[in-house]
């Protein structure tokens, strides 16, 4: 249990640390007003959750799960991030670009995660 924990610390230092560097360059593209930060890490996040997913079925690689999909996965994506800028933009009045921005997130992520499978499934057929 303890080498699970650790691994899921480290994965999760690693993920955090990468949404924070892809918020902060994303930011930069983009600049202030929408999420596209979050977004996009959710995206991205969920896709490779997809990946990762049937990649370790096809590989025998399940025992990578806390440190990849809890740890790494999980310190990346940000859907309590997601919730603060959802509230936000509903708070500004911005009432419109919140509930595209809540149904956004929520499909291309859905979609995403299943790209990544079918991806993948792909791949190792």
């Amino acid at each position: 249990m303890i080498w699970t924990t650790l691994q899921v610390a480290l994965g999760g230092a690693i993920g955090a640390s990468l949404r924070f560097l892809a918020g902060v360059g994303i930011f930069r593209l983009t600049g202030p007003g929408f999420p596209y930060a979050v977004l996009s890490v959710n995206i991205i996040g969920s896709f490779l959750m997809g990946v990762f997913v049937v990649y370790a079925a096809q590989r025998s690689a399940t025992y990578l799960s806390p440190f990849v999909m809890t740890g790494i996965l999980g310190g990346f994506t940000t859907f309590s991030a997601f919730s603060l800028e959802a509230y936000t933009l509903f708070e500004r009045g911005q009432t419109g670009a919140a509930a595209i921005y809540v149904a956004v997130s929520v499909i291309l992520s859905i979609s995403a995660l299943i790209a990544g499978i079918m991806l993948t499934r792909g791949v190792f057929a």
